[in-house]
């Protein structure tokens, strides 16, 4: 049996869960991977759905209007060790939404050349930086994560090497995001908030719900106000976590962690499968 709904803490965010709940099939709801449907690990390889997701993904996409996954990671492989081939009608949007996953066809940009020029530069300048011997750099192909979750002192090492990261990326025209216990180089102007208000206007969706735990939700955080603010009913959710407590603070509803997530995706999948 699925816990209850619960309610958001904004009004704002609550009219958002109820236009969800009165039409669901021209609502959008749109989830982070990791942190979010998956938890934290420290070798991103070995991040998982939790066992509830898929369940709960696949009963709301009888019901709702769009499903969507938007992730930091290649779209492929966020599907893979989800699990999301199970969830009917899926949308996965990888790279903060420069790659697209859907009915197991992937498109997608090939790795730009500032990329390229980051991963022959990145083992020299963390050596100089001085970076712990924990540090590691995950290749996402068109992105690079440079982490510190499994450093002696993971926060003073991230510390260390922000600015050395954040002077690379300016040099070769990328970004530098920060993330919990990572940075990442991409190229600018992808981001969560664009991703996600891409999709809206492309499914015509008459109301948003966006889950999310990182640095990197708050521009899909922002882009429902912004929806919200031009007459789009919206709410923001986010898995709490001691490492980026500004997500809740954005948020207008809050829950426990990833399974807090998949308990609420159950929820709604339940309330919308039992309304009238």
């Amino acid at each position: 049996m699925s816990p209850p709904l619960p309610r958001a803490r904004t009004a704002a965010g609550q009219a958002g869960l109820e236009a969800l709940l009165a039409a669901p099939g021209r609502a959008l709801i749109g989830t982070d991977f990791d942190g979010t449907l998956a938890p934290i690990v420290p070798d991103p390889a070995a991040a998982r759905a939790l066992p509830g997701a898929v369940p709960a993904l696949a009963r709301l996409a009888r019901a709702v209007g769009t499903i969507a996954v938007i992730t930091g990671r290649p779209a492929a492989e966020a599907v893979r060790y989800g699990g999301l081939d199970a969830v009917p009608g899926l949308i996965v949007l990888g790279h903060y939404g420069g790659q697209r996953w859907q009915d197991g066809r992937l498109t997608g940009p090939g790795t730009p050349p500032a990329i390229a020029a980051a991963r022959q530069a990145l083992p020299a300048l963390l050596q100089q930086a001085g970076a712990d011997e924990g540090t590691w750099v995950e290749d996402k192909e068109l992105a690079l994560a440079v982490h510190t979750r499994r450093a002696a002192d993971p926060q003073a090492t991230l510390d260390r090497l922000a600015g050395p990261l954040t002077d690379l990326a300016a040099d070769l025209g990328l970004a530098a995001e920060p993330g919990r216990l990572v940075v990442e180089l991409r190229a600018p102007g992808t981001d969560k908030g664009g991703a996600l208000r891409a999709l809206v206007a492309e499914r015509d969706a008459g109301s948003v719900l966006f889950c999310g735990d990182d640095l990197g939700d708050l521009p899909a955080f922002a882009a429902v106000r912004e929806l919200r603010a031009a007459g789009l009913p919206g709410c923001a959710a986010a898995a709490a976590s001691p490492e980026s407590p500004q997500v809740a603070d954005a948020a207008d509803l809050v829950v426990d962690g990833p399974e807090g997530i998949v308990a609420l995706l159950a929820a709604l999948g339940t309330t919308v499968r039992s309304a009238p």
